[in-house]
């Protein structure tokens, strides 16, 4: 069964999302999720993805209510740039230098910076330990690069390092 369905969660996560997001609920419908939810299992076993070590659930609690915080504020604050117009004169790019080495925690600090509205990971160079993120509304990098790193890579390094 292993085989079959390596990450079972995985697959039966990805076909509730697929019969949630369609609006008929047939059973073709079900066939074409299940078959994309073991194809996605499988595809994600070959890419042997590495187990994280968690050292800290507590941390994973705060890093997840910090998170959900900057991304409603950050709703709020790219509503009123847009909304002002000054976008076009704040946006810019900032490299930011990060002490996480850690595959599991650069993933999560990348989604966790592009699902934040107004920025965007753009590059990781690994050799420097630096990233290349996009802000729509700059006003003062070093604040950005301490949110960064005060917020994110600090939990994420007591959770993973």
């Amino acid at each position: 069964m292993k085989r079959i369905l390596p990450y079972p969660l995985l697959s039966l996560s990805l076909l509730v999302m697929w019969l949630l997001l369609n609006q008929s609920l047939g059973l073709g419908q079900i066939l074409l999720g299940a078959f994309i939810a073991v194809m996605a299992g499988l595809v994600t076993a070959a890419l042997d993805p590495p187990k994280p070590k968690v050292r800290s659930y507590l941390a994973i609690l705060k890093l997840l209510w910090v998170v959900v915080i900057d991304v409603l504020r950050s709703n709020i604050e790219v509503v009123g740039v847009i909304l002002s117009g000054r976008s076009r004169e704040t946006n810019r790019f900032i490299e930011i230098p990060l002490e996480l080495r850690d595959r599991v925690g650069l993933t999560i600090l990348a989604c966790i910076i592009t699902a934040t509205p107004g920025s965007a990971w753009l590059n990781y160079d690994s050799f420097r330990g630096v990233v290349l993120i996009h802000v729509l509304d700059l006003q003062d990098e070093a604040v950005w690069i301490a949110t960064v790193k005060q917020r994110y890579e600090a939990l994420l390094l007591e959770i993973f390092q």
